[in-house]
């Protein structure tokens, strides 16, 4: 089966997490690929998802509301990586849920000393390990850093703001949550990549101060900036970023200074090439008030 093929016979697809940046296209993508979708989510009445989707109310770290109506007719699910989900994964099993695609994140590789501990490399190793000792049918896609993190800057951009901006020479991959989204369809809707771990980047490392450049066309707004030191970052945003979190991403920038992010795009599971943060700025024109 080619990897563009999708079964006839396709059960019931649960969707965790739908109603995020990656869920909500996800949803989307394998509604028009002709799949049968049930979203779960705490809010069922607030999800605002496509005609078609099934919605069940359900909390994946609460057995309680995991009953027959979340897995009847499912034999496959998208994990997103939520705190308790082995009490998803205890309960999915056993309703009979065999394949599972898991959310996870290029730390839990492991490549770089400052993912060794970090916050989301702790927290994904785990989200890994829960699936991945429950069942054998599992694929694990590892996005690295998300262009929607440049939403954070979206209030200052917004508001004429100067951003103030540590390590502008550094380079990330930002990756499109679309294509994450589709990377996760596609290993949901063939037999192909059972038991592969998928790194997955956008196609190219631009520096922080190419981000902005980027925003910037894209919006057709002019955004000034100006360079910060890390002491100066930590003591401007410690009342709303925990230490652990501030740590990780001082780190992560400060070491992609001398070693720019290695692009990854999904294209060796989408057949597509990834998109760029123009792209990307362009689907979310709106966000910044453009």
């Amino acid at each position: 089966m080619s990897s563009t093929e999708i079964r006839t016979d396709q059960p019931t697809i649960l969707v965790t997490g739908a109603t995020g940046a990656v869920g909500r296209h996800l949803v989307a993508t394998l509604l028009e690929r002709g799949a049968s979708v049930r979203a779960l989510t705490r809010k069922p009445a607030d999800t605002n998802l496509p005609a078609g989707v099934e919605v069940v109310a359900g909390d994946l770290a609460d057995a309680a509301t995991l009953g027959a109506e979340v897995f009847d007719g499912v034999d496959r699910a998208f994990v997103f990586p939520a705190r308790g989900i082995d009490v998803f994964m205890d309960a999915a099993v056993a309703a009979g849920v065999h394949r599972c695609t898991v959310l996870s994140s290029l730390a839990a590789a492991l490549e770089f000393p400052r993912d060794h501990g970090s916050a989301s490399q702790l927290h994904h190793s785990a989200v890994e390990a829960a699936v991945t000792t429950c069942t054998d049918a599992w694929t694990i896609l590892r996005p690295g850093t998300f262009a929607n993190n440049l939403l954070e800057w979206r209030w200052p951009i917004t508001s004429g703001a100067t951003l103030r901006v540590p390590y502008p020479t550094s380079a990330q991959a930002p990756v499109h949550e679309y294509d994450v989204a589709e990377a996760a369809a596609e290993t949901l809707l063939s037999d192909n990549h059972i038991g592969e771990i998928i790194p997955i980047t956008g196609p190219e490392a631009l520096t922080r101060a190419d981000q902005i450049a980027t925003l910037s066309t894209g919006l057709g707004r002019d955004i000034p900036w100006e360079e910060i030191t890390a002491d100066e970052f930590r003591t401007e945003m410690a009342q709303f970023i925990p230490a652990p979190i501030m740590k990780m991403l001082l780190d992560y920038w400060s070491d992609t200074v001398s070693t720019p992010d290695r692009p990854r795009p999904a294209t060796v599971v989408t057949g597509k090439p990834g998109r760029t943060l123009a792209d990307w700025v362009t689907d979310h024109r709106s966000d910044f008030g453009a």
